[in-house]
């Protein structure tokens, strides 16, 4: 047997607010109804009170009564007053309750029919009583002349009178109550046609099971999910999402552009097109964007998704680098082939000391820079990524020179510096470096790696052509390059690990005339040092050429990029210092 679906939210609060608005209107009506008829019997006594001392005090009343024939004069007078005010009756008597006045003449003569005790005692009163014409609201006053009760009179209006003067009040408070019921109903329906349209017809249970698999989903998913009002503010954010932009609860109901990301991620934001699967930069992570606008007869908002692909970015960097060790590993043998059967060739043709000379000297280069790195670089990972990237360099004919204070105990470095965030940092530099270098006279890429009093030195500078002064401020962020679309992400991974060490990397002109790159990390956990401007010192440029000087730089000028937030920065005409979210920070 299939139960009926409950009624849905809408249609509940519609009976609800119906039944609601009939009472109140009902309420409302039945008030006015009982006020009304309250005010009429009131103004009623008040109207034959009035008229009743205005006849008693009135002197020709007093004068006719003194005459023989008092109905003479009484009558056609209080008649006229009759009809004058639109009282039902008058009636002027003696005090022994004899009328002299009455609407219906054939009651002239007749005894009062009503209480006069009170009047008799000089006491003005009034009362609700059934006389000749029915039941009335009467006032009932003495007539004094001299101090002495010489006629009572008793002015009344009928019940009926009082009863259709409220029923014509009713009348109108009902038509008014049945405009205000159909009003509220109009309005209720239209209310709750609109609320049944955004709960989609469901019921209170259906919406908050709904809810709760909405909580429950919102905290399940490890991806980062935000939703941004009409506004453009954070509406929802999930675990996920502040995980992955760094922000906290308070960024929820703020503006996106007031969140300090990234321009480029606060652009896709805040675009009004939807993004798919767009790489963004953020000061720690590889972020992939995806939006989606909320369109329901307006624009309501904004669905965005991330996902983290730091490692992945990470991952592909060394996949990158594990393709060109193939790369290099089979041109290298394939050259050994090629001098294997030239010293062969040399000892077919009895030239056997030449053929030694040839096989020694190309061992004897390979071997020197092979001992060169083991015996400074005792960390296995560096010294790997050193050789693989010197096989690289020399099948594109770039020289890769290891400087002779290099050095890294094994050991030294601490967990906290991951592996994988050390070969971000120096292969994508070796990477950019031999670019560079490559097709330059003398192309040589020389490298720098030294542990020393707490900090990690890595140094790359190249014989290319450098970086123009104007463009130092770019070469970090994301997709700048020289070498056409497509790259420029090495230099941002390498400022985004930087950050995650809480180091420095500094860019200058080499004294070779290339780019160089010096990387400072902490190996204590201790803040990278920063070029800040001491007190009545240098100008700016001088104290950016000091801070590269300090890295082992020439006086060329640079740029500073500091993997560190908050850090003084300076900029002169030669060099500018940028924070390692990549924002420059000026004086």
């Amino acid at each position: 047997m299939h139960l009926p679906r409950p009624r849905s939210l809408a249609g509940q609060l519609f009976a609800m607010q119906v039944v609601l608005v009939a009472a109140v209107v009902a309420g409302c009506a039945l008030f006015a109804y009982l006020t009304g008829r309250d005010q009429a019997e009131d103004s009623a006594r008040k109207e034959v009170l009035a008229a009743a001392h205005s006849l008693a005090d009135s002197p020709s009343v007093r004068e006719a009564i003194r005459e023989p024939d008092p109905t003479a004069r009484l009558q056609p007078y209080a008649e006229r007053v009759r009809h004058d005010t639109g009282i039902d009756f008058i009636t002027i008597m003696n005090p022994k309750g004899i009328r002299w006045t009455h609407p219906d003449p054939d009651e002239i003569g007749m005894r009062f029919l009503g209480r006069t005790e009170q009047a008799l005692r000089g006491k003005t009163f009034t009362e609700t009583y059934t006389g000749t014409l029915g039941p009335s609201i009467r006032a009932v006053t003495p007539v004094r002349d001299g101090g002495r009760i010489t006629g009572l009179v008793s002015v009344g209006i009928t019940v009926d009178r009082v009863s259709s003067q409220v029923t014509r009040q009713v009348k109108m408070v009902s038509l008014m109550a049945g405009g205000a019921l159909v009003l509220g109903g109009a309005g209720t329906y239209v209310i709750n046609a609109r609320l049944r349209r955004h709960t989609h017809g469901m019921n209170a249970t259906e919406l908050s099971r709904m809810h709760d698999y909405h909580e429950a989903a919102l905290h399940a998913v490890s991806e980062g999910l935000l939703m941004l009002d009409g506004g453009r503010r954070i509406a929802l954010m999930n675990d996920g999402g502040r995980e992955l932009l760094g922000l906290d609860e308070s960024a929820v109901g703020r503006p996106v552009a007031e969140l300090g990301l990234p321009a480029s991620l606060t652009g896709a934001l805040l675009a009004s097109e939807p993004r798919t699967d767009e790489v963004h930069l953020t000061a720690d992570r590889v972020v992939v964007v995806s939006t989606r606008p909320v369109v329901g007869g307006e624009r309501h908002g904004t669905v965005v998704t991330l996902r983290d692909h730091t490692e992945l970015q990470a991952l592909s960097g060394e996949l990158d680098s594990e393709r060109g060790f193939t790369q290099a590993l089979r041109s290298q043998a394939h050259e050994a082939a090629n001098r294997l059967h030239t010293v062969v060739s040399l000892i077919e043709l009895g030239r056997v000391e030449q053929a030694v000379d040839f096989a020694t000297a190309e061992l004897e280069l390979a071997q020197a820079l092979t001992d060169r790195v083991v015996a400074a670089v005792g960390e296995p990972v560096l010294a790997a990524l050193l050789l693989g990237k010197a096989a690289q360099a020399n099948e594109r004919g770039v020289e890769l020179v290891l400087t002779d204070e290099s050095r890294i105990d094994d050991g030294v470095l601490p967990a906290s510096l991951p592996d994988r965030d050390l070969v971000t940092i120096l292969g994508n530099l070796i990477d950019n470096a031999v670019d560079a270098a490559q097709g330059s006279e003398g192309a040589r890429v020389t490298v720098t790696a030294l542990a020393d009093d707490g900090e990690l030195l890595l140094g790359v500078r190249d014989t290319g052509a450098g970086v123009e002064p104007a463009a130092m401020d770019d070469v970090f962020r994301r997709g700048w390059s020289t070498r056409g679309p497509g790259r420029g992400l090495g230099l941002a991974l390498v400022r985004q690990a930087v950050h995650r060490a809480r180091g420095t990397v500094t860019l200058a002109r080499g004294a070779e005339g290339g780019a160089e790159f010096t990387v400072r990390l902490p190996l204590d956990g201790r803040r990278g040092p920063a070029a800040t401007v001491p007190s009545g010192a240098a100008t700016p440029a001088t104290v950016t050429t000091a801070a590269a000087a300090a890295a082992g730089m020439t006086e060329t000028g640079g740029a500073h990029v500091d993997g560190t937030d908050g850090s003084d920065g300076t900029d002169g005409s030669d060099g500018a210092q940028v924070d390692g979210a990549g924002t420059e920070v000026r004086p």
